[in-house]
């Protein structure tokens, strides 16, 4: 399966909760469960909102270490979640100091201006 078909299936978060809870990791399951309450998300929003986060936020790093656990993986959709979620699980318990935020991705003071 192409990361691509993976990545497009996880935004349905009926599919996504759905494979959240193939992994029968009642730990990660907890994890998000308590994450996804300050958001007033289901668990199938929260899961599916960390595929798109980290589609939209992951580093360099972060998608190599996705694309080497996927070549390794016997269940590439669920190592693609699992991946995912975990990532934004990480990103949601610590978030970046307000210092260090801005309005975009790239890390830059006051906006984007390459």
């Amino acid at each position: 399966m192409l990361l691509g078909t993976i990545m497009t299936k996880l935004q349905d978060e009926h599919l996504a909760s759905a494979t959240l809870l193939s992994l029968g990791d009642l730990v990660l399951l907890a994890r998000v469960e308590a994450a996804r309450i300050p958001h007033g998300e289901t668990v199938g929003e929260y899961v599916s909102g960390a595929a798109q986060r980290f589609a939209n936020g992951g580093s360099d790093e972060d998608w190599l270490a996705l694309t080497t656990a996927l070549e390794r993986s016997q269940t590439p959709a669920a190592t693609c979640l699992d991946t995912m979620v975990r990532w934004s699980l990480a990103r949601d318990l610590n978030p970046m100091p307000a210092a260090q935020s801005s309005s975009c991705s790239c890390g830059g003071e006051g906006g984007c201006n390459g």
